[in-house]
């Protein structure tokens, strides 16, 4: 199975990867999970037309009893890709990681995996902050690999180098492992060649090569991926051929 943390910068389109990618490995016959593991609770409104999924954390706030089944707290979306939002707590009261780890503990008791048997499990995680509960993916197993979504920009690129050092710390115990850095392009200067130095530094490959497109914007507005709302351009092969990548990798494994 297809285990995967996306990491980035806040606003670096990890949530756009992230979806579209989703809608990819559905495209090829895959069943998948997107949780989205930040605050804002929007990671996977592009796979549902616009409309969002209730945050747990939301669902966990208005109810007294916590939820029966899955059903009550996920909704199905482009190529039927299961979407689970995490969400936070009140802004500016208690801590947005807390609401991961609590996501997670429920996950596990409604047997999310068990019962729903994917392909694919792909987590959106905000990469500003590497806490405790921002790390949980990758270091409670629930992930083994991690991609970083970055462009060219200073703190883009800063961000990636904290989440490099993040994930190596827990490298010893068996953790998550970077496969790759995906490279969305903000069309600064010399953008290719700072995310290459960066990569080299750093013993990684970018694997995926996403280009700045009007396209991905469009599909947006609508409430689309590219994936489901443009298939046939550029973007949208980008991210079909990632999504053959990892299928084939995850088999040979």
């Amino acid at each position: 199975m297809i285990k995967l943390a996306i990491y980035g910068k806040g606003g670096i389109g990890k949530s756009t990867c992230t979806a579209n990618l989703s809608a990819a490995l559905a495209s090829l016959g895959k069943k998948v999970i997107q949780i989205g593991c930040d605050p804002k609770a929007d990671s996977t409104i592009n796979l549902l037309g616009g409309v969002p999924v209730k945050p747990v954390m939301d669902y966990l706030r208005d109810n007294d009893d916590e939820p029966e089944s899955i059903e009550e707290i996920s909704k199905k979306g482009f190529g039927d890709v299961l979407c689970i939002e995490t969400g936070g707590p009140t802004p500016g009261l208690g801590c947005a990681g807390r609401g991961i780890i609590t996501t997670f503990g429920l996950l596990e008791e409604l047997e999310l995996f068990k019962k729903y048997s994917p392909d694919a499990v792909l987590y959106d995680v905000l990469g500003d902050v590497v806490c405790g509960g921002f790390a949980a993916p990758i270091r409670e197993g629930y992930a083994t690999s991690v991609l970083i979504v970055t462009s060219g920009e200073k703190m883009a690129l800063y961000a990636a180098q904290n989440i490099c050092s993040a994930v190596r710390n827990f490298e010893d115990r068996s953790y998550a492992k970077i496969k790759g850095i995906i490279l969305n392009r903000r069309n600064v200067e010399g953008e290719e060649e700072k995310v290459r130095a960066f990569a080299q530094k750093n013993g990684l490959e970018i694997i995926a090569d996403i280009p700045r497109s009007d396209d991905i914007i469009a599909c947006e507005d609508m409430g689309k991926t590219v994936v489901e709302g443009r298939d046939d351009c550029e973007s949208a092969r980008c991210f079909k051929e990632l999504a053959k990548r990892l299928i084939l990798e995850d088999e040979n494994d």
